[in-house]
């Protein structure tokens, strides 16, 4: 049975269903964070910002860690969404290619959701581990980069005797890096010259230049004309 909101004076209630409530509950949530600061976010404040009563919220989550969580789960759907985009946008047989496009899918999804990236990245703040949905998606990012950096070295790109485990956390420390600059407004003192979005992606094109060998060119085939 659909449940009615109390709204202000004047207004019709606004019904909710069982699914569109969870992500009222986290709309809410994204947007007092965005005005107030996490520190001051309270399950009370979002029930009243999406309109439901005071208890309404805890039907779907215990705690503010499980709202929370529910805002992670949220980004990490984005950002694999991000992810997906950027690697379709490069040729598949290209390991090297592909692997560097997951990394501005990274950064693209950090610069358009900040307070998703806020969130997501602070484990004080949410349950990561009790999260199926942030494990798995996690988790399949990762085995692809090692994917495509094992088949980057079977192709010659990368030198053999890499331990790709710690290329991979590498290469996710250095964009998490650039994102938080970013984010918290360190760009201007660091790189002044351009907006962030385009530093973020030269940065990582400078970053995977000096971890990949240019692919061989056949030389059989002749050289374009300048």
């Amino acid at each position: 049975m659909a449940k009615k909101s109390v709204t202000s004076a004047g207004e019709k209630p606004k019904p909710y269903h069982h699914g569109n409530l969870v992500e009222a509950l986290i709309a809410a949530t994204v947007e007092l964070i965005e005005e107030r600061g996490v520190e001051q976010l309270s399950v009370r404040e979002v029930a009243k910002r999406a309109g439901v009563s005071p208890g309404a919220p805890f039907r779907h989550f215990r705690s503010k860690t499980a709202l929370l969580t529910a805002v992670a789960e949220q980004a990490m759907d984005r950002l694999t969404a991000s992810v997906a985009r950027a690697v379709s946008d490069v040729d598949n047989a290209d390991p090297a290619a592909a692997f560097e496009a997951i990394g501005h899918g990274y950064l693209e999804w950090a610069l358009a959701n900040p307070t998703h990236f806020q969130i997501i990245s602070s484990r004080t703040l949410i349950d990561f581990e009790a999260s199926s949905s942030l494990l798995d998606q996690n988790r399949a990012i990762r085995e692809t980069m090692v994917e495509l950096l094992t088949q980057a070295q079977h192709q010659g790109r990368l030198a053999s005797d890499v331990d790709l485990e710690q290329l991979v956390l590498a290469a996710r420390a250095f964009v998490y890096g650039l994102a938080r600059m970013a984010i918290d407004g360190h760009f201007p003192e660091w790189h002044p010259s351009e907006p962030p979005a385009i530093a973020v992606r030269r940065a990582l094109c400078l970053f995977m230049s000096q971890m990949i060998v240019p692919p061989k060119r056949d030389l059989a085939e002749p050289e374009k004309p300048l």
